[in-house]
């Protein structure tokens, strides 16, 4: 899911999506992916998507406000705030299916850690990140999952990819995990009928 209200700074939202793409094309454990898309996404589209789909992964692209929330659309496109809260309260909701967030958004530590009460991996932004980081992280982290990597590991890939491109950035996203977890942080591969 990606938003980038009209009132907010360009993000390169449709690159990072392209880059999540083509790792996951390229995969050693690609049948086990379905990339679903949504853009100028609005508060009703998260949990409608959350609906439709079931995800084990969701992937928020954007901007972060902090201890404010996210910064979704609203219906004209302008920025609209979703409280740390509320976000955590509807994960809650969908604890079942989900067990990996990644917030790609600024100053979203917050909202990971309010989110990890639930789900068991969260990724949130200690800080501001920039686009190329945010796109680096993410092409890291999907390479390494695709290869049926565990979350962790992916994580840290991420992480180090943003490292290897010469960002100083590397240690912007930071990792939550649910307390009492048992989990390794590795996905379970949901049945899927590969493609003809």
């Amino acid at each position: 899911m990606a938003a980038n209200p009209k009132t907010t700074s360009r993000l390169r939202l449709d690159e990072e999506v392209r880059e999540i793409d083509a790792g996951l094309q390229r995969a050693k454990k690609r049948e086990f992916f379905d990339l679903k898309q949504r853009s100028a996404v609005r508060v009703q589209d998260v949990y409608q998507s959350l609906l439709d789909f079931k995800p084990q992964i969701v992937h928020f692209s954007g901007h972060g406000a902090g201890d404010d929330g996210l910064e979704l659309e609203d219906e004209i496109g302008k920025m609209r705030l979703v409280s740390t809260e509320a976000l955590a309260r509807l994960f809650e909701l969908f604890a079942s299916d989900v067990e990996c967030v990644v917030l790609n958004a600024c100053y979203s530590e917050v909202q990971a850690i309010a989110i990890a009460q639930h789900i068991p991996c969260v990724i949130g932004m200690n800080k501001e990140i920039g686009d190329k980081a945010a796109i680096k992280f993410a092409t890291g982290f999907y390479s390494a999952l695709g290869a049926g990597e565990s979350v962790e590991f992916a994580y840290r890939l991420g992480c180090n990819v943003i490292q290897l491109d010469g960002i100083s950035e590397h240690l912007t996203p930071v990792l939550k995990k649910k307390l009492g977890s048992i989990q390794s942080g590795s996905l379970k591969p949901k049945t899927k009928n590969p493609p003809p």
